[in-house]
């Protein structure tokens, strides 16, 4: 009922915002919403400059992140119709008004608020979701769940069980010892810690389906099920792969300096997740077996951190490459090999656990439509501009520092879609500078959390759990912990950056 409400909220709001826009002028919005596409040739504007963007401590490459919103510089004043600058008061804007006055008047940062950017309508929206996410998800699907099956029969989900089960034991009472679901969710928490995404989503579906089998009422979410999701979407993940690759390809001096304040701030959301969860469910997390989990991982997290800070960027990578890619592998080889040793038809319980992979991927479709429909319109309608200039103007009345401000849109944007929340984190660089305080805090940013109402849509979509209970407000909760940590850690580590 919590996503049902949050849903239909989505949609109003979005249509609210886009009408007020239309009676400002803005006459094609809901055309955007419903056919438009991220593809579309943007409108070209010829602008002419005076000053520098960097004395508004903007990139230095600033012109290129304009020309990806249309705007080019003119060969002279009479051919543009924008004039920017980084001073309203200088002598000189006068006399190119005079020579031009149709020109239009923005500083280097104010004209961001002009800015379009092109996004996927409704319809587009709809169709990529099957195109984009469902298809690419049924192979996936098919793969991991092929091997899970061949793990299950050979006994290796119930090794593992054994493992973790003192720990489980006690945040997951509910469940019984032995059962498949406890392995099942380690070999997800173990994909997200070492940022194996394609392995996650697997692991992750197939848990949830355990755990709906020990579910009494199956149309209402367990205690466990929201632990499970709580504790998934905070994200912990031990070397921020990606994030590493973006910060170089856009020019860091150092790409791998966000490392140890995003493995921070996700391992905080993640505390605060269970913590959270544990309260509410009347858990005790001071138990001894529970402290010394918790505290291995910390010590885990520090020596990974004392290593890889130990390595320049390209080792970093590469370290961090043969280690997710290699523990594939090797995975998949024991899976073989544990079949072949208990004497299974490997081959045919592989094809017999991809048929489960494919079943769950068609029976998502639905949620993911909906959840990512909703979210569209959101982008589109300009929701999400209206909500950063209002915190940015606030926090500017209050007199207090806006630079995090311009990192926020990536937090915004991350409970609800990876792939936006990343295009907003690649923006903030290319217009701040992958160094600047707020590249590097929109990075921090991306790595501290998952995204909350993806994750709800698909994982309780494909059980067919209608009432989430208060799952999505401990997430959410869990992602303001992990927003707030990195904006104190930006303002720790990077606070005398530009």
């Amino acid at each position: 009922m919590a996503l049902s409400r949050i849903w239909s909220a989505f949609i109003l709001i979005a249509f609210l915002v886009a009408g007020v826009k239309m009676m400002n002028g803005d006459e094609k919005i809901f055309n955007r919403m419903v056919v438009g596409k991220s593809s579309d040739k943007y409108d070209s504007i010829f602008y002419s400059a005076i000053g520098s963007p960097v004395t508004q401590k903007l990139s230095p490459k600033y012109a290129d992140f304009l020309k990806e919103y249309g705007y080019h510089r003119a060969d002279s004043v009479q051919k543009a119709t924008v004039l920017l600058t980084d001073d309203l008061q200088a002598d000189s804007i006068n006399i190119l008004m005079n020579a031009n006055p149709a020109l239009k008047l923005f500083t280097y940062t104010s004209v961001q608020r002009h800015l379009l950017r092109k996004v996927d309508g409704i319809i587009e929206t709809a169709k990529n979701a099957v195109v984009d996410i469902i298809i690419p998800l049924i192979g996936i699907l098919a793969l991991f769940m092929g091997f899970l099956s061949i793990a299950e029969k050979a006994g290796g989900v119930r090794v593992l069980s054994k493992i973790i089960w003192p720990f489980f034991s006690k945040i997951f009472p509910e469940i019984p010892k032995g059962h498949p679901a406890t392995g099942h969710m380690m070999m997800n928490f173990s994909a997200n810690l070492l940022n194996l995404d394609n392995a996650a989503t697997p692991f992750g579906l197939k848990a949830m389906e355990s755990l709906q089998e020990l579910n009494s009422n199956k149309a209402v979410a367990s205690n466990s099920q929201i632990m499970f999701l709580a504790l998934h979407a905070s994200g912990l993940t031990l070397i921020p792969v990606t994030i590493i690759a973006f910060r170089s390809g856009l020019g860091a001096q150092n790409p791998t300096d966000i490392f140890i304040p995003c493995m921070i701030a996700t391992f905080a959301a993640t505390m605060a997740a269970m913590f959270l969860v544990s309260f509410k469910q009347k858990i005790n997390v001071f138990q001894p077996v529970i402290l010394a989990w918790v505290l291995g991982i910390t010590a885990l997290i520090a020596l990974l951190v004392w290593y890889v800070t130990g390595l320049d960027a390209t080792n970093a990578q590469l370290f961090s490459g043969k280690l997710s890619n290699g523990i594939i592998l090797v995975l998949f080889v024991a899976i073989v090999l544990g079949g072949l040793y208990k004497k299974i038809d490997v081959f045919d319980t592989f094809v017999d656990g991809a048929k489960g992979g494919f079943e769950t991927a068609v029976r998502i479709i639905p949620y993911i439509v909906g959840m990512l429909v909703a979210i569209s319109m959101l982008r589109t309608s300009g929701t999400f501009d209206v909500i950063i200039n209002g915190m940015k103007a606030l926090f500017a009345a209050l007199g207090t520092d806006t630079r995090f401000v311009d990192g926020l849109p990536t937090a915004l944007i991350k409970p609800m879609s990876g792939s936006g929340a990343r295009g907003m984190m690649i923006d903030t660089m290319k217009t701040f500078g992958a160094d600047s305080f707020a590249g590097r805090l929109a990075c921090i940013l991306q790595g501290s959390s998952d995204t909350t109402f993806y994750v709800i849509a698909v994982y309780f979509g494909s059980v067919a759990v209608k009432n989430t209970r208060y799952a999505i407000g401990a997430m959410l909760i869990a992602d303001l912990v992990g927003i707030i940590t990195s904006i104190l850690l930006a303002y720790l580590f990077f606070g005398s950056s530009l």
